[in-house]
């Protein structure tokens, strides 16, 4: 039982210029997301982050929420919540698989977001999971995008091209 394991955190970071994360969350079980919510925002608080919350209406909608809003607005990185718990139908593999590789794409192309979907059998793992005095996974969730901010302010900008120039960046060359 997971309960029962032994589990590393990483320390939490800190940052020299300010934060803005946007929580995007799908409520379809209002109160589960409500908890998520609360343990998002209080990891991003104490590390004196801003963020902003916007509601989407299920899980498949969180990733064209986060990819919009990191092609038009000034974010430092995001915060995926949701809950899908499985039904009678093949729907559940749907939702949750394509949620979790949309994440994974736009994460790979330079979107710093935290995956805090929950994908679980019933309400009672839901529960457990979203409770911010128990596993709170929302703040996990929050916690995993601020590392990755961390992370890519460690590094800076991008030290030189790789693959193919435009003709604007050959000129530039």
């Amino acid at each position: 039982m997971a309960a029962a394991e032994q589990h590393h955190t990483l320390d939490r970071p800190s940052f020299d210029a300010p934060v803005k994360l946007l929580i995007v969350v799908a409520p379809y079980y209002k109160d589960i997301a409500d908890q998520m919510v609360a343990g998002a925002q209080a990891e991003i608080e104490a590390v004196d982050g801003q963020w902003e919350l916007v509601e989407v209406p299920g899980a498949l909608e969180v990733p064209t929420a986060i990819a919009i809003a990191h092609r038009r607005a000034e974010f430092d990185g995001y915060v995926a919540l949701g809950c899908v718990i499985r039904g009678e139908t093949t729907h559940y593999e749907t939702v949750c698989n394509d949620s979790s590789r949309a994440l994974q794409l736009l994460g790979l192309q330079g979107a710093c977001i935290g995956n805090g979907i929950l994908t679980v059998e019933n309400r009672k793992q839901a529960e457990v999971r979203a409770e911010t005095a128990g596993q709170n996974k929302g703040g996990g969730a929050a916690a995993a995008a601020l590392h990755l901010i961390a992370l890519t302010r460690k590094w800076g900008q991008p030290q030189g091209k790789i693959g193919f120039l435009s003709t604007e960046e050959t000129a530039k060359a």
